[in-house]
């Protein structure tokens, strides 16, 4: 659909207006790819309302900054790569305040504009900045356009593209929802194998501890028993000697087995409690200083042990290669959800490169575990780390 361009002094009528607008829902409706999506938007707002550039920037995940995500030649190559804090910058204002931002010239005498090189913000004089919302998600990013020449952005022109936003948002909402959907249900696929293959890995760990260690002390238990009972009369002494020494293969075998069910369930939990569990987990790692602050509350059995698991690789990732000297261990519940973190002071590493890392690094591995028992329980998995600054790690599960 061609849409014709309006003139300087305001955007296209109604009827062009409406073909705008059906133009965005078309686009909003191709698909379900955040991409392609925000660079059509871009290009067509650009065509409808004789602008120069516009920047499609989104809200992440966290909420916590904006990344762009669509843009018009020449800053199409820039998608991806400029990343805005909420609050800083025009467009981290808007994002802030929720509302639209108008600069007709001398952006540098506006407090709240930050000059971005990768995009040449200083090459154009005027530009218009308005958050994108929906009904269902509230903010999901923000929407700019830029003019080389002045221009005065009318109310009507800020309506218009408030509109516009709302029919992006509504869209690239869907999109990010269907993203985590594809996203949750390939961890699942995987987490899936890794639980199979991780199955029969213990099962052959498990039957090789009681072929090796319980059966055998089993079997020279039942030889002590018998010596035991053929000299019970002729030779007491060496009887009662036989005795002694299936009694002490009886407490050794007792304790494999013990050391055997607690690798299928920490019996912990049951005695303890998870609270009790994470507290018993602190006195495994000695040459740490573990500072604790756990809630006494009880969860579902398989949420216990999922943030029990994840506490336990946690620590053992923080003792080997955290470099550490303190760990806080902290667990709370509060309305409709259970908050695990566990912060330690040591060296810290980069996340960016965390998730490159092979499956048999330590490390690497361990996050990816720990996220993916988190993500089985319904919860979500966080990592915050910076070089020289020490790590922490959050797990929030709901409880109602």
């Amino acid at each position: 659909m061609r849409l014709w361009r309006a003139g300087l002094d305001g955007f296209a009528d109604l009827e062009r207006e409406n073909a705008l607008l059906l133009a965005i829902v078309e686009a909003t409706s191709s698909g379900p790819d955040v991409g392609p999506l925000s660079a059509a938007v871009a290009g067509l707002i650009v065509e409808a309302t004789a602008t120069d550039v516009c920047f499609v920037h989104l809200l992440d995940d966290e909420g916590s900054a904006l990344t762009l995500a669509g843009a018009t030649p020449p800053f199409d190559s820039e998608v991806g790569l400029v990343r805005l804090p909420i609050g800083t910058g025009v467009t981290g204002w808007v994002a802030e305040h929720g509302q639209p931002v108008v600069i007709v010239d001398d952006k540098q005498a506006d407090d709240r504009y930050v000059p971005i090189p990768a995009l040449r913000g200083t090459d154009y004089t005027s530009m218009a900045s308005v958050p994108m919302t929906s009904h269902g998600a509230g903010l999901v990013g923000v929407l700019n356009v830029h003019t080389v020449a002045r221009r005065e952005f009318t109310a009507h022109d800020i309506r218009l593209l408030t509109t516009i936003g709302r029919l992006v948002a509504g869209a690239l909402h869907s999109a990010r929802l269907h993203r985590r959907l594809v996203a949750r249900e390939r961890a699942h696929e995987q987490f899936t194998e890794q639980v199979i293959a991780a199955q029969e890995t213990e099962r052959r760990r498990l039957a090789g501890d009681i072929h090796d260690g319980i059966s055998q002390r089993l079997v020279s238990l039942g030889y002590h028993l018998d010596a035991a009972a053929r000299t019970l009369h002729n030779d007491p002494a060496y009887a009662a000697q036989q005795l002694a020494l299936a009694r002490e293969l009886a407490d050794i075998t007792v304790d494999e087995a013990r050391i055997a069910i607690g690798g299928l369930r920490p019996p912990v939990l049951d005695d303890l409690g998870l609270a009790g569990g994470l507290a018993s987990l602190c006195r495994t790692v000695p040459d740490l200083h573990c500072e604790l602050d756990l809630g006494e509350d009880r969860l579902p059995e398989h949420v216990e042990i999922a943030l029990y698991r994840i506490a336990q690789e946690a620590l053992q990732n923080v003792q080997k290669h955290a470099r550490a000297t303190s760990v806080h261990v902290r667990f709370a519940t509060r309305a409709g959800s259970a908050r695990l973190d566990i912060t330690d002071d040591g060296g810290g590493f980069d996340l960016a490169s965390a998730g490159e890392l092979p499956v048999g690094d330590r490390i690497g591995y361990g996050i990816r575990s720990m996220a993916e028992r988190a993500e089985l329980v319904g919860g979500t998995f966080t990592v915050r780390s910076k070089m020289g600054s020490g790590t922490r790690i959050s797990v929030s599960v709901p409880t109602g």
